[in-house]
């Protein structure tokens, strides 16, 4: 999954930062705890779209029946709950300054207390990006307690399917390793309350890979190395938790480059280690699978296929190697996972006799996704997955395998049938909300990776899936016509084209006849006036936009509209639009259907292109510009003028729902801040008084791309997240 820089307040530094003092509670408990009510009066839950993010890791506990975790790469992490049959978030109650942890680099469990969980978090290692933190729960994530560290961590950049960097001590449940990317080896003696860093062999490099895996085997602990050149030392352990050696006779060369995952099968001794010549998730061309039997210091190579073969359409089957899980139950039985296998698609080879013989389960795999449609991604069959490098396998069950892949995971009970596991995870990072006043749908989303979907159920997964005719990877625009609310435009990044329309509010979608030569590659916002005759393409800051009044049919510049600039439709009057220049600070306004744009209020504040403006609907002329720590500006004459709205201290992104009963005006919606704090609101009386309607345990990190109220259902409201879906509350 994709994210947006964004620059927010750096945490704590120091290689031993103080431990938060407090208990952190949980976003949401138990398997109902979704629909409890907020200590703010709402209820809040996902609308469910199925996963639709790249699974990092999946973690059984080794002692515990129906006991796992599972994290993700800008989402959070999530516990399963086998009697509800769905994953439970554990990070919910991450807030807007602390957007940056809800990627999580890594997690352990402590075998010999089951309650013990631990997570590693950040999801950036730039200088734009706060530095990492350790959560610690003794109740499987229903609290936490938190250290912040003083390094950077990076759970959404390449090698994030790699792991686990964190791990419990085998000989001491109460010391903790944490493998960095650019600071080497960390050491806790007091369960993640202080951090320390110890001596290591190796030296990180400019790659920012670092230490990739921490493994325990037996009461030795295992480190794998990911900056190594090929040649030299990619594997160490250490016995007695304070010298390290290289692991001898390991393997060399390209296809062992990077050791990406380890397993260890105590009833052999042999350690397992698949490897692959560049971190991952992308990149990868080459990649091996060996054995280690730990009394003996032999090396085997154990691979299934070696990549470089050629497959029927004449390319070359290049890939690496992720995933490994042993069976708790059944010596040398486990299953391995190829990654970036793009032409013949990724697969998981099963071996019962240690790696001397392997059969792919794709091959057999019968795949069902009824329950999340969007799998099929335009096509007429599923496919197994890509990026598959989580893998586990269930210890109290040998024939129950899952598998993360960038979208989902998959799980099957017999080797043969899968269907997604993922009920509860929602990770899209969403960009666009439309709420239509009519019709059967209450939402549209626009998001990225996933296109457009349509939510005829707030509660299951689209049943057409994404938007086709075209499947948009990332979408980039979403309009729908006031006065015609059937008309939806979108826009986004494809490869059979970059724009669409839909007469039927949504359901099924036609792309445009003809696009702008930039569509391609810099698809951009998109915006239909009030009557659908007038449709208004933006295509970034190098290339004019565009305008049609047919459909798409035909298209022609707009010397006049600021280049970058998102159009936005006057709700009632078809001959006006409207665009804010963030370089500027200037609004621009059409009153010739989108012909000529010109300026009008000045002077505002610029430099920032997460400004936004929206215009109040059921009015004319009557705009919302939301300007960061500048405020929210109203508008009542068409932009000529705009006043600062007293009531707020900070607005990141409007929207309007239902007016409350006896009241003219809509409902606004607002995340922003009233005096210091980033939270939800909403407001009954056009933004003169505000009532937080979310709270600490509601805050899904950095949610500053789009929120908008339900027409239909007064107090309801739609947040898009970066990484935790559509939340959507309601009074309860």
């Amino acid at each position: 999954m994709r994210t947006r820089r964004i620059s927010r307040r750096a945490v704590l530094a120091g290689t031993a930062a103080a431990a938060a003092a407090v208990s952190l509670p949980l976003g949401q408990g138990r398997a109902q705890a979704a629909a409890t009510p907020a200590k703010s009066g709402y209820r809040w839950r996902n609308v469910v779209q199925g996963g639709t993010g790249f699974i990092t890791g999946v973690l059984f506990h080794p002692s515990v029946r129906g006991l796992a975790y599972l994290r993700t790469d800008i989402g959070g992490a999530y516990r399963w709950d086998d009697r509800a049959d769905r994953w439970i978030p554990l990070t919910d109650h991450l807030g807007w300054d602390d957007w940056n942890l809800l990627g999580v680099e890594a997690m352990a469990v402590d075998p010999a207390h089951p309650n013990r969980v631990y997570l590693s978090l950040g999801a950036y290692t730039q200088s734009w990006a706060g530095n990492g933190a350790v959560l610690r729960s003794d109740d499987r994530g229903a609290t936490w307690k938190r250290t912040d560290l003083g390094v950077k961590l990076g759970a959404n950049e390449d090698g994030r399917g790699c792991g686990e960097r964190l791990l419990v001590d085998p000989r001491d449940s109460d010391t903790l390793w944490l493998g960095t990317r650019h600071d080497g080896l960390l050491k806790s003696a007091d369960r993640g309350a202080t951090w320390k860093a110890v001596s290591f062999p190796a030296a990180p490099s400019a790659t920012g890979q670092g230490v990739t895996l921490l493994l325990a085997v037996g009461r030795s602990v295992y480190a794998g190395w990911g900056d190594s050149d090929g040649t030299s030392a990619n594997l160490y352990r250490t016995s007695d938790g304070v010298t390290w050696e290289a692991v001898p006779g390991q393997p060399a060369g390209t296809a062992a480059k990077v050791p990406i995952r380890a397993a260890y099968d105590r009833h052999t001794c042999e350690l397992y280690v698949t490897y692959a010549n560049a971190p991952g998730p992308n990149g990868q061309s080459d990649g091996s699978v060996h054995k280690l039997r730990t009394t003996s210091g032999k090396w085997t190579e154990v691979t299934p296929v070696k990549p470089g073969g050629t497959t029927a359409d004449g390319s070359t089957d290049s890939f690496g190697y992720g995933g490994v899980a042993v069976d708790a139950r059944r010596p040398g039985t486990l299953v391995v996972s190829t990654n970036n296998r793009w032409s013949l698609v990724d697969t998981l080879y099963r071996t019962t006799d240690g790696g001397r013989t392997w059969t792919s389960l794709k091959d057999g795999a019968v795949l069902d996704v009824s329950e999340t449609p969007y799998l099929k991604w335009g096509a007429d069959k599923p496919k197994f997955g890509w990026w598959i490098q989580a893998v586990g396998l269930d210890p109290f069950d040998s024939r129950h395998v899952v598998h993360g892949t960038g979208t989902t995971l998959y799980g099957t009970r017999d080797l043969k049938h899968f269907a997604p596991e993922i009920r509860g995870v929602e990770e899209a990072s969403v960009r666009q909300l439309i709420s239509p006043p009519t019709g059967q749908a209450h939402l549209l989303s626009g998001s990225g990776d996933i296109g457009v979907m349509y939510h005829e159920r707030l509660t299951a997964s689209p049943s057409r899936g994404m938007a086709s005719n075209p499947v948009f990877g990332t979408s980039t625009g979403l309009s729908l016509a006031t006065a015609k609310p059937s008309y939806v435009v979108r826009a986004g990044w494809g490869d059979h084209g970059n724009g669409a329309s839909s007469h039927d509010g949504g359901k099924t979608w036609t792309p445009f006849e003809t696009q702008p030569d930039p569509a391609k590659s810099a698809p951009g916002p998109i915006a239909t006036n009030a009557d659908a005759g007038v449709l208004l393409w933006s295509f970034g800051t190098a290339n004019p936009a565009h305008r049609s009044t047919d459909n798409g049919a035909t298209w022609t510049e707009i010397p006049t509209f600021p280049k970058g600039a998102a159009p936005v439709a006057d709700p009632l009057d078809p001959t006006r639009c409207y665009a804010f220049d963030t370089t500027t600070g200037t609004l621009f306004a059409s009153t010739d259907s989108g012909q000529t744009f010109t300026a009008r209020a000045t002077g505002l504040s610029s430099g920032d292109t997460e400004f936004q403006l929206v215009a109040a609907p059921g009015r004319t002329g009557d705009l919302w510009l939301s300007l960061k720590g500048d405020g929210l500006h109203r508008s009542t004459d068409g932009g000529a003028t705009f006043t600062k709205v007293s009531s707020c201290h900070a607005a990141h992104t409007l929207g309007f729902g239902k007016a409350a009963r006896g009241a003219s005006y809509p409902a606004l919606y607002m995340v922003g801040a009233t005096d210091t704090v980033t939270a939800v609101h909403r407001s009954d009386d056009e933004a003169k008084t505000w009532t937080r309607i979310n709270d600490d345990r509601h805050q899904w990190g950095w949610t500053g791309a789009a929120i908008t109220g339900d027409p239909r259902v007064y107090g309801r409201v739609y947040i898009a997240t970066n990484g935790r879906g559509v939340q959507y509350g309601e009074p309860a």
